[in-house]
């Protein structure tokens, strides 16, 4: 069957508005968590978040687009450029049919939906945007990239929590495998930091209550606290491989092997072995004919809960048995906080540069072990180590799984 390439990265992250910016800032371990400035978070005990950085939409969209389109969209918009750029691919009117469009979300437009429900409150439901509706659903990014750019396939947005981004490119990996497209622009964005988003996952128990001038997140480190909520997109343009070479573009990587599961346990809590992380990383494997021992590194969903860093090394142990003890595995979250739905889509454009660069990310505020989280988490520092194959996990509310499997292409 045809290989699935990879030929543009895109992003906007908490750590920087490109991606070139925010796999440098990466590599330097450089921390996106700092005080909540997008509303006033007085009167909550979260006052920490990952928030995109001197981000003007003005300098993206005419006035009209700003006022139209949600941050969460606006952040896709942008992602998309810049995949689209580096990619080179053109759009004619022979091939717009065929490419297609996965951008997804967890949550979608929910800072518009708040503003306006404001409005509904205060007694003023004819001063709600008429824009609410398509500024507020979650398929709104995928469908503003097909206006923008004029692609004319497929075009959807998947919504399975904090596995959206993995699972949106998964089913582009598919349609590409099938044959129904040669191109694929597929990605996921998420912006909730707002005062229902925060407050809302504060009452599940699942945010760090830490100061900005502690260090959280804290992954896998034995007084994690919480995860840090972020927001951004990232994006990635996916070929059929004969399409890419056709018409001479770069190849980055090959995206290998996509592997779903659930736990079928609890909407919010992993099962505590991890065995639902761990069956969809033998998934991934097993379609891209991949072996154990190929894995040079793992990008972790590693989000500084309790729970989830124990399930997923436990995971990691299943699968992997004793060589999970010299596989590195870190967590990018300590750096970008957690992205929700977009979260998958940034970290497997990061694997494209880890075997492009041989350059491992590391876990950052990374101080106390963990009994229980007992690898190699790639501590603090980036490390120099070539990798020909990695992948990426993410474990979303509801007990979806999703990893990804990206190996070099020569």
């Amino acid at each position: 069957m045809e290989k699935v390439v990879i030929t543009g990265l895109g992003a906007i992250s908490p750590i920087g508005n490109t991606f070139t910016e925010t796999w440098e800032n990466m590599k330097n371990g450089v921390p996106g968590a700092g005080p909540i400035t997008l509303y006033d978070p007085a009167g909550m005990e979260v006052h920490v978040a990952c928030e995109v950085k001197n981000f003007d939409p003005k300098e993206h969209f005419k006035p009209k687009e700003v006022r139209r389109r949600d941050r969460f969209q606006q952040f896709a918009a942008v992602a998309v450029a810049e995949a689209i750029a580096q990619s080179g691919l053109q759009v004619t009117e022979e091939n717009a049919p065929r490419i297609g469009v996965v951008l997804s979300t967890g949550i979608g437009g929910l800072s518009t939906l708040e503003a306006n429900m404001k409005k509904i409150i205060e007694g003023n439901p004819r001063k709600v945007s008429p824009f609410l509706i398509p500024m507020l659903m979650g398929n709104g990014a995928a469908g503003m990239a097909g206006i923008d750019h004029g692609f004319q396939g497929p075009s959807f947005s998947v919504t399975s929590a904090c596995a959206s981004g993995q699972d949106g490119i998964g089913m582009a990996w598919l349609m590409l495998r099938a044959g129904m497209v040669d191109a694929v622009v597929a990605g996921a964005s998420e912006a909730i930091l707002c005062i229902s988003g925060m407050a809302g996952f504060n009452r599940i128990g699942a945010l760090s209550r830490r100061g900005s001038d502690e260090k959280t997140p804290s992954p896998f480190d034995l007084e994690r606290d919480g995860l840090v909520a972020g927001e951004g997109a990232a994006v990635l343009v996916l070929e059929r491989e004969s399409f890419a070479k056709q018409r001479g573009a770069d190849i980055l990587a090959e995206l290998a092997g996509y592997g779903s599961t659930s736990d079928a346990h609890h909407v919010t809590a992993p099962h505590h072995d991890g065995k639902g992380g761990a069956s969809a990383i033998k998934a991934a494997l097993q379609v891209s004919g991949v072996a154990l021992d190929e894995i040079g590194y793992v990008n972790a969903h590693g989000t500084g809960t309790p729970l989830n860093d124990a399930a997923e090394t436990a995971a990691l142990k299943q699968v992997f048995g004793e060589r999970a003890y010299q596989l590195p595995v870190s967590s990018t979250k300590s750096m970008t906080g957690h992205l929700m739905g977009a979260t998958g889509a940034l970290e497997t454009a990061i694997l494209v540069n880890v075997i492009r660069e041989g350059v491992l990310p590391p876990t950052i505020n990374y101080q106390t072990p963990d009994p229980d989280c007992d690898l190699d988490y790639v501590p603090n520092q980036a490390r120099q180590q070539p990798v020909e194959i990695a992948i990426s996990n993410a474990f979303g509310f509801g007990g979806h799984n999703a990893v990804l499997v990206v190996r070099g292409y020569h």
